[in-house]
């Protein structure tokens, strides 16, 4: 039996005869007697060489098969020239009259339309042909009953269905690309800078949309049907609003306390607005939404970064055949050629790093640097934890003291100046660290940092809900969003005077002053979780100030610019380049636990527990927020109708054993992604060594088969330059009689390349 490569060469001649020729080649042409030679190269490598004497060696016995086969392939291809209906060879019509042929039909016709079309595709003919296949197919299908007609119809109609929306989508995807926010700008900041940089204006990106979508939300049903019925406000606004949130803006729909408590009613219609449900239901489907939409973003980033095998990979492939052909504009160019040799100069120097070992004597050193520098940073935050707390007891009694409508910013700037001193000396203990991985680096400042914020939140969160909201102040509620609103608005200012004095000033010294310094790096951690921070703080301070997302909209919007241009400016690439394809996965879930999760416990006591204003806001005279939602349940039990609506708020809204369950599954799905991930590890590293093994004996072959080259050559060194010659002299004769009886184009081109290169 002949070999698949000899098949599969005997094919490629056989498929370059043109299909209108009237004469038939003969079998000498068709299988030219001579030794394969691969194009695209002009001289042979040894193994090559030897793979052509053992070749030789059987070349009695395969051209007697040659022969046979041809014989067998002429009398088909005579048989379709003589046929009037198939002009052409290897056509559907004589692959249809054929045996194999009509094997073939017969094997297509029980498939489904997807798996026909998959068949048809991997056939080696042309694009006519294969159309002309399906036809056949289709017609032979059309024979059968109408029970397989219908069935056929409604298979053909999903396959439509699925195609149509299919197209739909790629199109709708293409377009959101097209026309999404910042593009060229994070291309640029990638090309320059790399995929960790990147991810932080991706970060940004993404909390931007989670803000506008919750600023819709309220805005639609609950600042207009407010305003519909708001009454004139009497305050004087004296412009120290913008920074104190109070004065003015107290009586706006900016905050909880200015909502009424009644059913907004117009006219004569008998359709009502219950502003009590409608400010529960409103915040409860933003935090709904965001809650999934975490839950979708992480799965989606895990499966992308820590799940598909190209991620263990490297993704080599990617960078080998990644081009795209159709850039042509000169800086597109250079920004793709730059973000490519970025990503290259990631991949090679994170291999490097993990294939360096420490001794034990510096493994022991390192320990120790680490083990001091998380009981000094633990140290310290619960140190900043300490003084927030007696601050925010003492700022209440300072409040009562001070008139002057500056004081209530004592406590945001005390804040924001731990926000902003306390990162910076946890990025300094980096230099006694020493971490040889850059992401092991951002992983450890990302736990230091958001152990410290988040403690901040909880020790604030704490002041509010025991001190303030028990303390008996008139309408409460405004009050604890006045300060979130202060808190956020200190936070944007520091951040925007750090970009633009302390990151100048930092560039000035080390360029100017102390040009051993040069310029800093982008961090990263200290970064995210100044968005981290704000975010928790909107998430929180929604339910009291249902405007604050449209504040952190124009928070984002504006840092994105200021954090570009201090990035171009101020701020060099980093030194150690490294991939951060996972760190906006890490992001993500610092954002869902403890942030996310902290904003709902928070906010499940508030309405569970705390007891509303009695003077204002649309809960006032309630014993609970929740009151009203049990009061509205009561009411819907006496109708008929809306039975459903009570079964879904007490077996699955009510019901304690819901959440678990729903705990539950969440547990086992992400256990299984794990699971599959580590299982996928183990695979990729088993080929990984097979692929070596496999070379290993393959180079071991290499070596045997040069040495009985060179045994060969010693002992009749005449025999093979004569049979080097009768190859020179007879491999130009037949391609040029196949070139003669073979007048197509392409062949022509084909058989001229490779006879430069014989």
């Amino acid at each position: 039996m002949l070999s698949d490569d000899w098949v599969n060469e005997i094919v490629v001649e056989v498929e370059n005869v043109p299909s209108g020729a009237e004469s038939r080649p003969s079998s000498n042409q068709i299988f030219p007697e001579r030794t394969w030679v691969k194009p695209g190269f002009g001289r042979r490598s040894p193994t090559e060489r030897v793979d052509s004497q053992v070749v030789r060696r059987g070349s009695d016995t395969k051209h007697h098969q040659l022969l046979q086969l041809s014989t067998a392939l002429k009398e088909s291809m005579s048989q379709t020239h003589h046929s009037p209906e198939c002009p052409g060879i290897d056509t559907p019509c004589a692959s249809h009259e054929t045996a194999q042929g009509q094997k073939l039909i017969a094997s297509l016709i029980p498939m489904t339309s997807r798996d026909r079309i998959k068949a048809i595709r991997n056939q080696p003919r042309t694009m006519e042909e294969k159309r002309k296949l399906r036809k056949v197919v289709d017609k032979e299908k059309s024979k059968q009953g109408p029970r397989a007609l219908e069935v056929a119809c409604c298979t053909r109609c999903l396959h439509t269905f699925s195609l149509v929306y299919r197209r739909s989508k790629n199109s709708i995807s293409e377009l959101l690309n097209t026309t999404s926010l910042w593009q060229k700008t994070l291309k640029v900041i990638g090309g320059k800078f790399g995929t960790s940089v990147l991810s932080y204006f991706s970060f940004l990106r993404w909390l931007l949309k989670f803000n506008i979508f919750s600023f819709i939300v309220n805005f639609s049903f609950l600042v207009i049907p407010q305003l519909t019925v708001a009454q004139k406000n009497t305050l004087q606004f004296t412009g120290l609003e913008f920074f104190t949130g109070a004065g003015y803006f107290r009586d706006t729909v900016m905050y909880y306390g200015f909502y009424t408590n009644s059913t907004i009613r117009h006219g004569s219609s008998r359709l009502a607005y219950n502003m009590q449900l409608a400010y529960l239901f409103t915040i409860g489907a933003c935090l709904v939404t965001c809650f999934f939409s975490l839950l979708f973003s992480m799965a989606k980033y895990f499966r992308n970064n820590f799940i598909n095998p190209h991620i263990y990979s490297r993704g080599i492939a990617k960078l080998i055949f990644c081009w795209d052909y159709t850039v042509t504009h000169e800086k597109a160019v250079k920004l793709k050629q730059k973000s490519l040799s970025t990503e290259i100069r990631e991949n090679l120097s994170e291999i490097r790093l993990e294939n360096t070992k420490l001794t034990f004597h510096q493994q022991l050193t390192r320990l120790s640097a680490h083990v001091a520098a998380w009981l000094v940073s633990t140290g310290m935050a619960i140190a900043c934890c300490v003084a927030v707390y007696y601050l925010a007891e003492y700022n209440s009694e300072f409040l009562k003291t001070h008139q002057n409508p500056g004081a209530v910013l004592l406590l945001p700037f005390l804040v924001s100046c731990i926000n902003l001193a306390v990162p910076r000396l946890y990025s300094m203990l980096r230099l006694v660290e020493r971490y040889e991985l850059p992401r092991h680096e951002v992983y450890i400042l990302l736990i230091r940092n958001i152990f410290l914020k988040i403690s901040i939140i909880g020790i604030l969160c704490y002041y509010w809900l025991n001190i303030v909201a028990l303390s008996g102040e008139e309408c409460w509620e405004t009050l604890i969003g006045q300060e979130i609103y202060r808190l956020l608005l200190m936070d944007f200012v520091f951040s925007l005077a750090d970009s633009f004095l302390g990151e100048f000033l930092r560039r000035i010294i080390g360029k100017r002053f102390i040009t051993s310094l040069g310029l800093q790096e982008f961090d990263i951690a200290r970064n995210v979780l100044e968005l981290i921070y704000a975010q928790t703080l909107v998430w929180i301070g929604m339910f009291f100030c249902p405007l604050l997302p449209f504040i952190q909209m124009i928070t984002l919007f504006t840092m994105f610019y200021v954090k570009n241009i201090s990035l171009i400016v101020n701020f060099q690439p980093p030194s150690k380049a490294w991939r951060a394809s996972q760190m906006i996965t890490v992001f993500i879930f610092l954002l869902f636990f403890p942030s996310f999760t902290g904003v709902l416990c928070t906010l499940a006591i508030t309405i569970w527990r705390l007891k509303p204003s009695a003077d204002c806001g649309p809960f006032r005279g309630l014993p609970s927020f929740i009151y009203s939602v049990y009061r509205w349940i009561d009411t819907l039990s006496g109708r008929p109708g809306y039975q459903w609506v009570v079964w879904i708020y007490h077996n699955l809204i009510g019901s304690v054993h819901f959440f678990f369950i729903l705990t539950l599954i969440v547990l086992i799905i992400t256990y299984l992604y794990w699971q599959i991930t580590e299982g996928r590890k183990i695979m990729i590293r088993l080929l990984h060594e097979q692929i070596i093994n496999e070379g290993k004996d393959k180079m071991f072959l290499i070596e045997k088969l040069i040495k009985l080259q060179d045994m060969e050559k010693r002992a009749n060194p005449s025999a093979l330059i004569l049979e080097r010659r009768e190859v020179e002299q007879q491999v130009p004769l037949h391609w040029g009689e196949q070139a003669a009886a073979a007048p197509d184009l392409r062949f022509r081109r084909s058989f001229q390349e490779d006879n430069r290169k014989v």
